[in-house]
């Protein structure tokens, strides 16, 4: 995953800018929303069209959930959500800290067990039992300055907030 080309975003401009100008700033002003659309595709068991802002993709099942394997599933996406996010975060959080990172690399799995997913067992849960989250930091500090670094990864990372802390959910859901 190692990055060729130069970043087209100048980081720590960019984390000094955000900084001083939330500082200051209400909740409101603060707050960025995030808006996605699906759709299930016309004549298919599991293929669902996402618009997220402006960008498209498709999630569909493999074979064995009654899909055609066209794109990665839910939970492979929100473990690619996690995965981004935490890259993301170690680039901001570098850039914040004055620690230069040269490359980051996630890999993450989990266990689900399909009797919750499929209402087989009420006492199995229909998510991840778990998800492990490996992560390689590499830059030419000493090992122990990247320790800030990861602790800042941990405290302030969106998705792994979401996914640890849990979020509220208010679902609306209409028939006919």
């Amino acid at each position: 995953m190692t990055n060729t080309t130069a970043p087209t975003i100048d980081l720590p401009a960019l984390v000094a800018q955000t900084s001083t100008g939330l500082n200051d700033a209400s909740a409101d002003a603060a707050t960025v929303r995030f808006d996605v659309r699906a759709s299930l595709a016309t004549g298919t068991n599991t293929q669902v069209d996402i618009t997220a802002g402006q960008h498209s993709f498709t999630i569909d099942e493999p074979p064995a959930l009654g899909g055609q394997d066209v794109g990665a599933n839910p939970v492979e996406h929100l473990l690619a959500a996690l995965a981004a996010c935490q890259v993301i975060t170690v680039k901001v959080w570098a850039a914040k800290l004055g620690v230069t990172v040269d490359d980051v690399d996630v890999e993450l799995s989990g266990p689900i067990d399909l009797r919750g997913f499929l209402g087989v067992d009420p006492d199995v849960r229909p998510g991840f039992g778990e998800i492990e989250v490996t992560a390689r930091i590499s830059g030419p500090e000493p090992a122990g300055a990247y320790d800030e670094l990861i602790r800042k990864v941990e405290e302030h990372c969106p998705v792994l907030d979401n996914l640890t802390a849990g979020v509220p959910v208010r679902a609306t859901i209409t028939a006919g």
